[in-house]
């Protein structure tokens, strides 16, 4: 095997990785292929993650230590089978062609052209600007222990039970929780937003002294938990499940159970160790697809509460 480049088989397709031996994580000691070879193992529910997505590439042609390139743009020169999506943005009146992953092939590519981390969109290429998914950032402020974060993470499972709605909670791959819940793609970005900000305001009220909503970084309490429902803002995204974060420890944003979230590590779930708990558990969020719930509830929040879009 040339340490210049290897050919691996990703269904039907061959993809050509160079500088297969390149160390990307230097705490770790894990390579380019490392990685792939991660990706591959997590097949499955990365593609879930990101099906028919606009996805941004965080790169890091060097490894993690070195410089991070954000690209929004499939370069010229990418192979015929490589999907996209073309996506407008209308402050700049410009137009990108962004990833579109419908095949584990394309994952791979991706890391062949170093790409580390997988950010999706909220919304499918089928209507780029109404989202299918609603997203609940459970982050915390710099003073905030994980106890913090898990108590408000089962306050936010609370009110997710209460108004009737399935949420599918993951590590960040860092200190943080996200939990992604699917919606009928019927309303627009500000939409999505507002009934986020309407949610976050419940959990709000339900736990004063561990959650803050404050817009502004310098009001918040740096012992809470900042429920941020700004991701759901159109060309905001997070780190999908399964995707490696940039990190030099390798960690993962890795899908948990609600009854496992009062154990968590995250600094465990890394891609020396989320393939073995994959195999063993399958994809935790395999079901995810099954319910598109109403925002209508929320919205009727927001409007209860005066939030404008």
């Amino acid at each position: 095997m040339s340490t210049d480049a290897v050919e691996l088989d990703v269904g039907q397709r061959t993809v050509r990785l160079t500088h297969p031996d390149r160390v990307y994580f230097a705490a770790r000691g894990e390579t380019k292929l490392d990685l792939a070879r991660y990706y591959l193992a997590v097949g499955e529910g990365i593609v879930r993650a990101l099906y028919e997505r606009p996805c941004m590439l965080h790169r890091f042609p060097s490894g993690v230590n070195g410089e991070k390139v954000h690209q929004k743009r499939v370069p010229r020169g990418a192979p015929p089978w490589l999907e996209t999506v073309r996506v407008h943005f209308p402050r700049y009146d410009r137009t990108a062609d962004e990833l579109c992953v419908t095949e584990l092939a394309h994952v791979v590519w991706a890391v062949q052209m170093s790409t580390v981390e997988f950010h999706p969109w909220n919304s499918r290429r089928a209507d780029t600007e109404r989202p299918d998914e609603w997203r609940i950032d459970l982050d915390p402020m710099p003073e905030c222990g994980l106890d913090t974060v898990k108590r408000v993470a089962h306050v936010a499972e609370e009110v997710l039970a209460e108004l009737g709605i399935r949420g599918f909670p993951k590590t960040s791959g860092g200190k943080g929780l996200h939990v992604l819940v699917r919606i009928e793609p019927r309303w627009g970005f500000a939409d999505v937003r507002r009934a986020a900000h309407a949610f976050a305001l419940e959990v709000e009220r339900r736990a004063p002294r561990d959650v803050t909503t404050e817009w502004w970084r310098k009001d918040r309490d740096p012992t809470a938990v900042f429920v941020d429902f700004n991701q759901n803002t159109r060309d905001h995204t997070v780190a999908a499940a399964y995707s490696v974060r940039g990190v030099p420890e390798a960690t993962v944003s890795t899908p948990v159970r609600w009854d496992e979230i009062d154990d968590v590590e995250p600094g465990d779930f890394t891609i020396a160790t989320v393939p073995a708990r994959f195999a063993e558990l399958g994809d935790l969020h395999a079901g995810i697809d099954e319910v598109a719930h109403s925002l209508q509830p929320l919205l009727d929040w927001a409007d209860r509460d005066g939030l404008e879009a």
